[in-house]
């Protein structure tokens, strides 16, 4: 460290020094920082298995007898993170014959429906698919 205050320290020289302590600290706290990629893969974790249902959708999975197994639900997760890995906010998800709206911001089961119970097959309001 450059003393600033000795005789025959120019200003370029305190100048270096101010910006080179600086450009230290900077480093030393975003080195004790997690990093953006740690923070997201920690928060897609975290939130695995916690996929809510609307009112909407728990009334269409009782209504229509549909009951999921836990390999659905993983396999419903596994879809919803890889919709949001690719910025898909608004997606239909299918697992075995079962098809889900999912809303992926908001971890939530919009609608849900089996393969019967499509009888168009057309799904709007959408911005993606993920098939399992």
């Amino acid at each position: 460290m450059l003393n600033i205050n000795q005789p025959g320290t120019s200003i370029e020289q305190a100048y270096a020094a101010y910006l080179s302590d600086g450009i230290k600290k900077r480093v030393q706290n975003t080195e004790d920082k997690d990093s953006f990629d740690q923070v997201l893969k920690q928060k897609i974790t975290t939130e695995e298995g916690q996929i809510r249902f609307s009112k909407h959708a728990s009334e269409r999975l009782r209504d229509r007898g549909i009951e999921l197994s836990k390999d659905q639900m993983e396999k419903l997760n596994e879809g919803v993170r890889q919709a949001g890995s690719k910025g898909i906010k608004d997606t239909l998800v299918v697992v075995d014959e079962l098809s889900f709206i999912v809303n992926v911001p908001n971890n939530m089961v919009v609608t849900a429906m089996n393969k019967s119970d499509d009888t168009e097959n057309v799904f709007t309001n959408i911005d993606g698919a993920v098939l399992l």
